[in-house]
Protein backbone atom coordinates (compact mmCIF):
# COMPACT_ATOMS: atom_id res chain seq x y z
CA UNK A 1 0.00 0.00 0.00
CA UNK A 2 1.23 3.49 -0.84
CA UNK A 3 2.76 5.43 2.06
CA UNK A 4 1.68 9.04 2.56
CA UNK A 5 3.10 11.95 4.46
CA UNK A 6 0.25 12.66 6.87
CA UNK A 7 -0.43 15.23 9.53
CA UNK A 8 -3.06 15.86 12.18
CA UNK A 9 -4.24 19.40 12.92
CA UNK A 10 -5.41 20.61 16.33
CA UNK A 11 -6.18 23.68 18.42
CA UNK A 12 -3.24 25.66 19.81
CA UNK A 13 -1.92 24.06 22.99
CA UNK A 14 -3.01 20.50 22.16
CA UNK A 15 0.01 19.55 20.00
CA UNK A 16 1.72 17.48 22.71
CA UNK A 17 -1.53 15.63 23.49
CA UNK A 18 -2.13 14.67 19.83
CA UNK A 19 1.55 13.69 19.42
CA UNK A 20 1.18 11.41 22.45
CA UNK A 21 -2.02 9.88 21.02
CA UNK A 22 -0.25 9.17 17.71
CA UNK A 23 2.79 7.69 19.48
CA UNK A 24 0.44 5.50 21.53
CA UNK A 25 -1.02 4.26 18.21
CA UNK A 26 2.53 3.37 17.12
CA UNK A 27 3.59 6.31 14.91
CA UNK A 28 6.79 8.32 14.92
CA UNK A 29 5.89 12.00 15.06
CA UNK A 30 7.26 15.43 14.32
CA UNK A 31 5.49 18.43 15.85
CA UNK A 32 5.12 22.04 14.79
CA UNK A 33 2.55 24.70 15.77
CA UNK A 34 -0.94 23.33 15.12
CA UNK A 35 0.30 20.18 13.34
CA UNK A 36 1.78 16.79 14.13
CA UNK A 37 3.35 14.91 11.19
CA UNK A 38 3.55 11.13 10.77
CA UNK A 39 3.65 8.59 7.94
CA UNK A 40 1.13 5.96 6.99
CA UNK A 41 -0.95 4.19 4.38
CA UNK A 42 -4.73 4.04 3.84
CA UNK A 43 -5.17 1.82 6.89
CA UNK A 44 -3.41 4.45 9.03
CA UNK A 45 -5.69 7.17 7.61
CA UNK A 46 -8.72 5.19 8.82
CA UNK A 47 -7.06 4.28 12.13
CA UNK A 48 -6.14 7.85 13.07
CA UNK A 49 -9.50 9.32 12.04
CA UNK A 50 -11.19 6.68 14.21
CA UNK A 51 -8.97 6.99 17.29
CA UNK A 52 -7.61 10.54 17.63
CA UNK A 53 -9.49 12.26 20.45
CA UNK A 54 -8.00 15.77 20.63
CA UNK A 55 -7.24 16.42 16.92
CA UNK A 56 -9.33 18.36 14.37
CA UNK A 57 -8.41 16.67 11.10
CA UNK A 58 -6.06 14.22 9.38
CA UNK A 59 -4.60 15.44 6.08
CA UNK A 60 -2.36 14.05 3.35
CA UNK A 61 0.51 16.40 2.51
CA UNK A 62 0.59 16.32 -1.31
CA UNK A 63 3.35 18.80 -2.09
CA UNK A 64 5.54 21.38 -0.38
CA UNK A 65 7.42 24.21 -2.12
CA UNK A 66 8.49 27.85 -1.87
CA UNK A 67 6.52 30.54 -3.74
CA UNK A 68 6.84 34.31 -3.60
CA UNK A 69 4.93 35.03 -6.85
CA UNK A 70 1.55 33.87 -8.16
CA UNK A 71 3.37 32.50 -11.21
CA UNK A 72 5.46 30.19 -8.99
CA UNK A 73 2.35 29.15 -7.08
CA UNK A 74 0.54 28.36 -10.35
CA UNK A 75 3.46 26.47 -11.94
CA UNK A 76 4.24 24.34 -8.87
CA UNK A 77 0.57 23.47 -8.38
CA UNK A 78 0.17 22.66 -12.08
CA UNK A 79 3.21 20.36 -11.93
CA UNK A 80 1.48 17.93 -9.53
CA UNK A 81 -0.17 14.81 -11.01
CA UNK A 82 -3.77 15.77 -10.17
CA UNK A 83 -5.39 13.04 -12.29
CA UNK A 84 -3.76 10.48 -9.99
CA UNK A 85 -5.69 12.00 -7.07
CA UNK A 86 -8.89 13.41 -8.59
CA UNK A 87 -11.31 11.66 -10.94
CA UNK A 88 -12.59 13.74 -13.87
CA UNK A 89 -15.89 14.56 -12.10
CA UNK A 90 -14.32 15.28 -8.67
CA UNK A 91 -15.72 18.14 -6.63
CA UNK A 92 -12.63 19.82 -5.16
CA UNK A 93 -13.19 22.92 -3.03
CA UNK A 94 -9.91 24.70 -2.24
CA UNK A 95 -9.49 26.38 1.16
CA UNK A 96 -6.59 28.79 1.53
CA UNK A 97 -4.67 30.34 4.38
CA UNK A 98 -1.62 32.59 4.22
CA UNK A 99 0.45 33.79 7.20
CA UNK A 100 3.49 36.11 7.10
CA UNK A 101 3.98 35.52 3.35
CA UNK A 102 4.40 37.66 0.24
CA UNK A 103 1.29 36.04 -1.26
CA UNK A 104 -0.98 37.31 1.50
CA UNK A 105 -4.33 37.57 -0.31
CA UNK A 106 -6.12 34.35 0.61
CA UNK A 107 -8.90 34.64 -2.03
CA UNK A 108 -6.22 35.09 -4.74
CA UNK A 109 -4.17 32.16 -3.41
CA UNK A 110 -7.28 29.94 -3.49
CA UNK A 111 -8.30 30.95 -7.00
CA UNK A 112 -4.78 30.55 -8.47
CA UNK A 113 -4.46 27.05 -6.99
CA UNK A 114 -7.94 26.14 -8.21
CA UNK A 115 -7.17 27.47 -11.70
CA UNK A 116 -3.88 25.52 -11.89
CA UNK A 117 -5.63 22.27 -10.89
CA UNK A 118 -8.49 22.82 -13.35
CA UNK A 119 -6.06 23.55 -16.20
CA UNK A 120 -3.90 20.52 -15.38
CA UNK A 121 -6.92 18.20 -15.18
CA UNK A 122 -8.45 19.48 -18.44
CA UNK A 123 -5.07 18.73 -20.08
CA UNK A 124 -4.75 15.32 -18.42
CA UNK A 125 -8.32 14.25 -19.16
CA UNK A 126 -8.35 15.90 -22.62
CA UNK A 127 -11.38 17.98 -21.74
CA UNK A 128 -12.50 21.29 -23.10
CA UNK A 129 -14.04 24.01 -20.99
CA UNK A 130 -15.27 23.35 -17.43
CA UNK A 131 -14.90 20.24 -15.32
CA UNK A 132 -18.31 18.94 -14.14
CA UNK A 133 -17.50 18.71 -10.36
CA UNK A 134 -20.60 16.53 -9.88
CA UNK A 135 -18.82 13.58 -8.22
CA UNK A 136 -17.38 12.90 -4.77
CA UNK A 137 -15.80 15.68 -2.76
CA UNK A 138 -12.03 15.93 -2.28
CA UNK A 139 -11.45 18.85 0.13
CA UNK A 140 -8.13 20.52 -0.78
CA UNK A 141 -6.14 22.89 1.33
CA UNK A 142 -3.42 25.40 0.49
CA UNK A 143 -1.46 26.77 3.44
CA UNK A 144 1.34 29.33 3.07
CA UNK A 145 3.58 30.21 6.00
CA UNK A 146 6.66 32.40 5.48
CA UNK A 147 6.42 31.72 1.71
CA UNK A 148 6.43 27.90 2.18
CA UNK A 149 3.40 26.41 0.45
CA UNK A 150 1.73 23.17 1.47
CA UNK A 151 -0.94 21.54 -0.68
CA UNK A 152 -2.99 18.97 1.24
CA UNK A 153 -6.02 16.71 0.92
CA UNK A 154 -8.33 16.56 3.95
CA UNK A 155 -9.26 12.93 4.70
CA UNK A 156 -11.60 13.80 7.59
CA UNK A 157 -14.36 16.06 6.27
CA UNK A 158 -16.34 17.72 9.10
CA UNK A 159 -13.95 18.20 12.06
CA UNK A 160 -13.20 15.23 14.31
CA UNK A 161 -14.98 16.98 17.20
CA UNK A 162 -18.23 16.03 15.44
CA UNK A 163 -18.52 12.63 17.06
CA UNK A 164 -22.20 12.38 16.20
CA UNK A 165 -23.59 12.06 19.73
CA UNK A 166 -24.28 15.69 20.59
CA UNK A 167 -27.67 16.34 19.10
CA UNK A 168 -28.90 19.04 21.43
CA UNK A 169 -26.83 21.99 22.49
CA UNK A 170 -27.19 23.32 25.99
CA UNK A 171 -25.77 26.84 26.09
CA UNK A 172 -22.26 26.98 24.60
CA UNK A 173 -20.75 23.57 25.26
CA UNK A 174 -17.06 22.72 24.87
CA UNK A 175 -16.19 20.98 21.63
CA UNK A 176 -15.76 17.25 22.10
CA UNK A 177 -12.08 17.17 21.07
CA UNK A 178 -11.34 20.14 23.38
CA UNK A 179 -12.96 18.29 26.30
CA UNK A 180 -11.02 15.12 25.48
CA UNK A 181 -7.77 17.10 25.34
CA UNK A 182 -8.46 18.60 28.79
CA UNK A 183 -9.03 15.09 30.20
CA UNK A 184 -5.85 13.79 28.56
CA UNK A 185 -3.87 16.46 30.45
CA UNK A 186 -4.91 14.72 33.68
CA UNK A 187 -3.87 11.26 34.98
CA UNK A 188 -7.38 9.90 34.27
CA UNK A 189 -7.53 6.49 32.58
CA UNK A 190 -10.76 5.05 34.02
CA UNK A 191 -9.15 3.32 37.00
CA UNK A 192 -9.95 6.18 39.44
CA UNK A 193 -13.18 8.15 40.05
CA UNK A 194 -14.02 11.07 37.77
CA UNK A 195 -16.28 14.02 38.71
CA UNK A 196 -17.65 16.96 36.70
CA UNK A 197 -19.65 19.06 39.20
CA UNK A 198 -20.91 21.60 36.59
CA UNK A 199 -21.55 19.35 33.65
CA UNK A 200 -23.87 21.38 31.41
CA UNK A 201 -24.69 19.24 28.34
CA UNK A 202 -22.34 16.51 29.53
CA UNK A 203 -19.46 16.70 27.06
CA UNK A 204 -16.66 16.30 29.65
CA UNK A 205 -18.01 13.16 31.44
CA UNK A 206 -19.08 11.62 28.10
CA UNK A 207 -15.53 12.00 26.76
CA UNK A 208 -14.21 10.61 30.08
CA UNK A 209 -16.48 7.57 29.71
CA UNK A 210 -15.29 7.03 26.10
CA UNK A 211 -11.69 7.08 27.39
CA UNK A 212 -12.49 4.82 30.36
CA UNK A 213 -14.20 2.28 28.09
CA UNK A 214 -11.59 2.62 25.32
CA UNK A 215 -14.31 3.47 22.77
CA UNK A 216 -12.93 4.95 19.54
CA UNK A 217 -14.34 8.51 19.32
CA UNK A 218 -14.88 8.32 15.55
CA UNK A 219 -16.82 5.06 15.69
CA UNK A 220 -20.23 6.42 14.66
CA UNK A 221 -19.46 8.77 11.80
CA UNK A 222 -18.41 8.96 8.16
CA UNK A 223 -15.22 10.59 6.86
CA UNK A 224 -14.20 12.34 3.64
CA UNK A 225 -12.04 9.33 2.65
CA UNK A 226 -15.20 7.16 2.47
CA UNK A 227 -16.00 8.90 -0.84
CA UNK A 228 -12.52 8.88 -2.45
CA UNK A 229 -12.81 6.60 -5.48
CA UNK A 230 -9.24 5.22 -5.03
CA UNK A 231 -9.68 4.44 -1.34
CA UNK A 232 -10.05 0.79 -0.20
CA UNK A 233 -13.72 0.59 0.87
CA UNK A 234 -13.17 -2.49 3.07
CA UNK A 235 -10.77 -0.81 5.49
CA UNK A 236 -13.25 1.44 7.35
CA UNK A 237 -15.80 -1.27 8.35
CA UNK A 238 -12.91 -3.66 9.09
CA UNK A 239 -11.23 -1.24 11.52
CA UNK A 240 -14.56 -0.28 13.13
CA UNK A 241 -15.20 -3.97 13.88
CA UNK A 242 -11.67 -4.27 15.26
CA UNK A 243 -12.13 -1.17 17.46
CA UNK A 244 -15.30 -2.67 18.97
CA UNK A 245 -13.32 -5.69 20.21
CA UNK A 246 -11.03 -3.35 22.21
CA UNK A 247 -13.79 -1.83 24.34
CA UNK A 248 -13.55 -2.24 28.14
CA UNK A 249 -16.48 -2.96 30.42
CA UNK A 250 -15.14 -2.11 33.89
CA UNK A 251 -14.13 1.34 35.15
CA UNK A 252 -14.27 3.48 38.29
CA UNK A 253 -17.35 5.70 38.92
CA UNK A 254 -17.93 8.70 36.66
CA UNK A 255 -20.15 11.38 38.20
CA UNK A 256 -21.75 14.41 36.54
CA UNK A 257 -23.90 16.98 38.30
CA UNK A 258 -25.47 20.34 37.53
CA UNK A 259 -27.88 22.75 39.18
CA UNK A 260 -30.16 22.74 36.11
CA UNK A 261 -32.34 19.63 35.65
CA UNK A 262 -33.37 20.55 32.09
CA UNK A 263 -29.76 20.69 30.91
CA UNK A 264 -29.06 17.38 32.69
CA UNK A 265 -31.79 15.82 30.54
CA UNK A 266 -29.92 17.03 27.44
CA UNK A 267 -26.69 15.58 28.87
CA UNK A 268 -28.44 12.23 29.32
CA UNK A 269 -29.66 12.22 25.71
CA UNK A 270 -26.09 12.95 24.55
CA UNK A 271 -24.69 10.21 26.80
CA UNK A 272 -27.28 7.78 25.44
CA UNK A 273 -26.31 8.66 21.87
CA UNK A 274 -22.64 8.09 22.75
CA UNK A 275 -23.49 4.68 24.22
CA UNK A 276 -22.33 5.61 27.74
CA UNK A 277 -25.53 6.55 29.60
CA UNK A 278 -25.15 3.55 31.95
CA UNK A 279 -21.55 4.57 32.69
CA UNK A 280 -22.25 8.03 34.13
CA UNK A 281 -24.11 8.85 37.35
CA UNK A 282 -26.05 12.07 36.70
CA UNK A 283 -27.35 14.09 39.64
CA UNK A 284 -29.05 17.47 40.03
CA UNK A 285 -27.15 19.42 42.68
CA UNK A 286 -25.72 22.93 42.97
CA UNK A 287 -21.95 23.11 43.35
CA UNK A 288 -22.35 24.71 46.82
CA UNK A 289 -24.25 21.61 47.98
CA UNK A 290 -21.95 19.11 46.28
CA UNK A 291 -20.42 16.32 48.37
CA UNK A 292 -18.91 12.90 47.69
CA UNK A 293 -17.36 10.04 49.63
CA UNK A 294 -15.25 9.03 46.60
CA UNK A 295 -11.48 9.50 46.87
CA UNK A 296 -8.27 9.61 44.83
CA UNK A 297 -9.77 10.72 41.56
CA UNK A 298 -9.96 13.57 39.07
CA UNK A 299 -12.32 16.57 39.07
CA UNK A 300 -12.71 18.64 35.89
CA UNK A 301 -15.10 21.54 35.45
CA UNK A 302 -15.77 24.26 32.92
CA UNK A 303 -17.55 26.79 35.18
CA UNK A 304 -19.31 29.89 33.76
CA UNK A 305 -16.86 32.63 32.70
CA UNK A 306 -19.08 35.69 33.16
CA UNK A 307 -18.03 38.04 30.36
CA UNK A 308 -20.50 40.79 31.32
CA UNK A 309 -20.14 42.56 34.69
CA UNK A 310 -23.34 41.18 36.25
CA UNK A 311 -22.49 37.67 34.99
CA UNK A 312 -18.92 38.06 36.22
CA UNK A 313 -20.09 38.79 39.77
CA UNK A 314 -22.31 35.69 39.65
CA UNK A 315 -19.40 33.64 38.25
CA UNK A 316 -17.06 34.84 41.00
CA UNK A 317 -19.61 33.82 43.63
CA UNK A 318 -19.66 30.34 42.02
CA UNK A 319 -15.82 30.21 42.17
CA UNK A 320 -16.02 30.96 45.89
CA UNK A 321 -18.59 28.18 46.37
CA UNK A 322 -16.38 25.83 44.36
CA UNK A 323 -13.49 26.65 46.68
CA UNK A 324 -15.60 25.96 49.77
CA UNK A 325 -16.92 22.56 48.61
CA UNK A 326 -14.21 21.22 46.25
CA UNK A 327 -10.96 22.53 47.76
CA UNK A 328 -11.30 20.23 50.84
CA UNK A 329 -11.35 17.16 48.50
CA UNK A 330 -7.55 17.00 48.70
CA UNK A 331 -7.20 13.43 47.44
CA UNK A 332 -8.53 14.58 44.03
CA UNK A 333 -6.47 16.25 41.32
CA UNK A 334 -8.63 19.21 40.26
CA UNK A 335 -8.73 21.03 36.90
CA UNK A 336 -10.79 24.13 36.06
CA UNK A 337 -11.11 25.98 32.75
CA UNK A 338 -12.10 29.66 32.87
CA UNK A 339 -11.23 32.98 31.25
CA UNK A 340 -11.34 34.81 34.60
CA UNK A 341 -7.77 35.86 35.57
CA UNK A 342 -8.91 36.16 39.21
CA UNK A 343 -10.13 32.57 39.49
CA UNK A 344 -7.47 31.53 42.04
CA UNK A 345 -8.32 34.48 44.28
CA UNK A 346 -12.00 33.51 44.51
CA UNK A 347 -11.33 29.76 44.60
CA UNK A 348 -8.99 30.42 47.53
CA UNK A 349 -5.87 28.60 46.40
CA UNK A 350 -3.01 29.08 43.95
CA UNK A 351 -2.91 26.51 41.13
CA UNK A 352 -0.02 24.05 40.90
CA UNK A 353 0.15 24.80 37.18
CA UNK A 354 -1.72 26.81 34.54
CA UNK A 355 -2.04 26.21 30.80
CA UNK A 356 -3.31 28.70 28.25
CA UNK A 357 -5.92 27.69 25.65
CA UNK A 358 -8.35 29.34 23.28
CA UNK A 359 -11.95 28.17 23.66
CA UNK A 360 -13.21 29.46 20.32
CA UNK A 361 -11.67 32.94 20.19
CA UNK A 362 -11.72 33.34 23.94
CA UNK A 363 -8.45 33.08 25.82
CA UNK A 364 -8.86 30.74 28.80
CA UNK A 365 -6.63 29.27 31.50
CA UNK A 366 -6.68 25.67 32.64
CA UNK A 367 -6.00 25.81 36.40
CA UNK A 368 -4.48 22.57 37.70
CA UNK A 369 -4.45 21.67 41.39
CA UNK A 370 -2.54 18.43 41.84
CA UNK A 371 -3.53 16.07 44.64
CA UNK A 372 -0.03 14.95 45.60
CA UNK A 373 1.22 18.54 45.76
CA UNK A 374 -1.08 19.56 48.59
Amino acid sequence: MEKYKLYATMGAGFESIVAKELQHLGYETKTEDGRVFFEGDQKDIVQTNLWLRAADRVKILLKEFKATTFEQLYDETYAYDWAMLLPVDAKFPVKGRSVRSKLHSEPDVQSIVKKAIVNKMTDQYHRRGFLPETGSEYPLDVHIYKDRVRLSLDTTGPSLFKRGYRVEHGGAPLKENFAAGLIELTPFDGSHPFIDPMTGSGTIPIEAALIAKNIAPGLNRKFAFDNFDWFNKELHPELVAQAKTKERKEHAPIMASDIDQSILEIAKVNAHNAGVLQDIRFKQVAVKDFSTDLENGVIIANPPYGKRLKDRQAAEKIYEEMGQTLRPLTSFSQYYLTSDPNFEKYFGEKATKKRKFFNGNLRTDYYQFWANQR
